[in-house]
């Protein structure tokens, strides 16, 4: 009998709906299908230096995205810009392509034929969109960067440096962790607590499953009054809904704003997800950028 064929996963790039119609603008959000990395499951489209994989394979494998959105003049790939992401509200103009690796979460940019990138394997990508001034923004909204509101203070800064008005943006969150399976500590409800008046409506709990006390439930009976020894409650986060109420805050219309309904952490088989691979996963990358005039 013969031996099955084996196919390479074919390359899957995402794009939003909100961005159709704008012909000088490049954008996508990776998925982990279509790459050439040996680590995680291999065929893996993976963007980010990790320990895992081989430094030529993520870079092969970006040239591969490069060309499948077509970040090239000619035969030459764009510059891509990417941060060193710490987890905070640092965001940078780029006008020229920096010397070095500049450290933070949110790039900003007028300059035609640069590509800025931002990594994600849970965190939110937020893609921001200046119709009028042809100006871009791309940010890494983790629980930390969106409690610092990080694209809020993007919408700011793109404001400052172009003049950016929030009713000419349109934005997109792409891929991420989504409520279903977000679980944080109460030290993270309690910073967001602190800093929006909506927070409420971000979080909601669930009773901790425990397949050993469904199964023999008398082993736990005690004497203790109802409420004292039950199961703890597991507190979930709805970071997709953090971002969006943020950018409305900010003043951009909710028609302007999409968010993509695939969570990370549900789908690995086409996203790459920290939490549901246990630390071991490849990274995505979101990017945009505006076309040079012909």
């Amino acid at each position: 009998m013969p031996a099955p064929v084996r196919t390479k996963p074919q390359l899957t790039i995402l794009r939003s709906d909100s961005f159709a119609g704008l012909s000088w603008l490049i954008h996508g959000f990776s998925t982990r299908l279509g790459g050439g990395s040996r680590a995680y499951g291999g065929g893996a489209l993976n963007l980010g230096f990790t320990k895992e994989d081989s430094r030529i394979a993520v870079e092969r494998n970006r040239q591969t995205l490069l060309k499948k959105i077509g970040a090239m003049k000619g035969s030459y790939p764009w510059p891509l810009v990417t941060p060193r992401q710490i987890h905070c509200d640092l965001i940078h103009c780029i006008t020229e392509v920096p010397e070095q690796q500049l450290a933070g979460d949110g790039l900003i940019t007028r300059k035609p034929g640069i590509l800025l990138g931002i990594q994600t394997a849970d965190c939110l990508p937020v893609i921001l969109i200046d119709t009028k001034r042809r100006a871009v923004g791309i940010f890494h909204a983790g629980w930390r960067g969106t409690v610092k509101r990080i694209v809020e203070k993007g919408i700011g800064k793109m404001r400052r440096c172009f003049g950016t008005l929030p009713e000419d943006i349109r934005a997109a969150i792409g891929p991420g962790i989504h409520a279903c399976c977000y679980t944080v500590g109460p030290d993270v409800r309690a910073t967001f607590e602190s800093q929006f008046g909506y927070a409420s409506q971000l979080f909601h709990e669930a009773t901790e499953s425990d397949p050993v006390r469904e199964k023999y439930p008398l082993l736990f009976l005690t004497a203790r009054a109802p409420g004292h020894g039950e199961l703890l409650k597991e507190i979930f986060l709805d970071l997709v809904e953090a971002n969006r109420r943020q950018l409305m805050s900010a003043g951009i219309p909710e028609k302007n704003i999409s968010a993509s309904p695939l969570c990370t952490a549900c789908r690995t088989d086409l996203l790459f997800s920290h939490r549901a691979e246990k630390g071991i996963a490849g990274r995505m990358m979101a990017v945009v950028g505006i076309k040079p005039a012909n």
